[in-house]
């Protein structure tokens, strides 16, 4: 698989199948997958981030950010 392609559906399993691209069992770790959420280890459990990936990370900051400023910003006294 070259870098510039797109892994295929198989490529995509094996690594989410893969133990060792998660750490600790719950965070998913893996240089190769460019997916800034990939879908969680148990199938149709929903998504998580891919450490591995600045994008992801920013991602996930991004967004408590937002939900902390939405707290804040509908909090009521």
């Amino acid at each position: 698989m070259k870098s510039t392609n797109k892994p295929d559906k198989e490529t995509y399993e094996i690594w989410r199948n893969d133990p060792k691209n998660w750490k600790l069992g719950i965070f998913y770790f893996n240089k190769l997958d460019r997916r800034i959420f990939p879908p969680k280890r148990m199938q149709g459990m929903g998504w998580t981030v891919n450490f591995a990936n600045p994008l992801s990370i920013l991602s996930l900051v991004g967004l408590v950010i937002a939900i902390i400023a939405l707290a804040t910003i509908f909090q009521t006294n």
